[in-house]
C-alpha cells in the first residue's frame, strides 16, 4: 500500500465536549468539602486530591496567606489509581485514595518545619468509567494550579526506592523537609537547601497574582 503524504491536521483531535467535561470536573473538585490530614474516616475509592497549606512556617506564608478565608491554592496535587488498574481490574473496592492520603500525612509528620495542623485536603472519588479521568484531572488541576510541590520542589510524593537503591541523590522536598530515614539513607550529591529555597522564594513572588 502507497504511503500517504503526511498532513497534520489528520492526525489532530480535538473535542469542545471533551474540554468542557475537564472544566466541569475541576469546578466540581472545587467545590469539594474540605478535610483535615489525613481525613477522619476511611472511605472506598480511587481519585484526585490536593493539599492546602495553612501553618506558620514563614516559608510558605505566602500560601497561608491566601487560604485563610477558602482553599483555593494547593501546594500538592496527587492521584490515587490501584496496582493493576491498567488492567481494568476493579476500583470500587480500593482504599488507595485514603491510604495516599494517609502516606502524605506520615510524610509530613516526620518532615522539619511541618506539622499535620498545617494542613488541609479535599479529594474527588471516581468510580468504574469516572476512573479514566484520573490522569487528565490531575494534570489539568497541575496546569491551573502550579502547585509548589508539584513544579518547584520534587520529590514529596516518592517513595523508598528500596535496598540497593540508594545511590539517587536526595529530593528537594527532603532537602528542605529532613526527617523521612529512607531518604537519608540516599547518596546521590543534591541541591543545596539554600539554593532550593531560593527557588521556593521565587516561585511564590507570582503566586496569586493576575495573569
Amino acid at each position: 500500500m502507497k504511503q500517504q503524504p503526511f498532513e497534520r491536521s489528520k492526525h489532530l483531535y480535538t473535542n469542545e465536549a471533551f474540554t468542557e467535561l475537564v472544566k466541569d470536573a475541576v469546578r466540581f473538585f472545587n467545590g469539594t468539602p474540605v478535610h483535615t490530614l489525613p481525613p477522619p474516616e476511611s472511605f472506598l475509592g480511587t481519585g484526585v486530591y490536593a493539599l492546602y497549606y495553612i501553618g506558620q512556617n514563614s516559608l510558605y506564608k505566602r500560601y497561608a496567606e491566601l487560604n485563610r478565608l477558602s482553599y483555593n491554592y494547593p501546594i500538592y496535587v496527587g492521584k490515587a489509581v490501584p496496582k493493576g488498574w491498567r488492567q481494568a481490574r476493579s476500583l470500587n473496592q480500593s482504599r488507595e485514595l485514603i491510604g495516599r492520603l494517609r502516606e502524605h500525612s506520615r510524610s509530613i509528620s516526620l518532615g522539619a518545619g511541618l506539622g499535620l495542623d498545617d494542613f488541609m485536603c479535599r479529594f474527588v472519588i471516581f468510580d468504574e468509567d469516572g476512573s479514566d479521568m484520573i490522569g487528565t484531572i490531575e494534570a489539568a488541576l497541575i496546569k491551573l494550579n502550579k502547585p509548589l510541590w508539584n513544579t518547584v520542589v520534587d520529590g514529596f510524593g516518592n517513595h523508598d526506592p528500596g535496598s540497593g537503591r540508594y545511590e539517587q541523590a536526595k529530593s528537594d522536598w527532603d532537602v528542605v523537609h529532613s526527617g523521612r530515614a529512607w531518604a537519608n539513607k540516599c547518596k546521590g550529591v543534591h541541591i543545596e537547601k539554600n539554593a532550593v529555597i531560593a527557588n521556593i522564594q521565587f516561585h511564590l513572588q507570582s503566586l496569586g497574582q493576575p495573569l
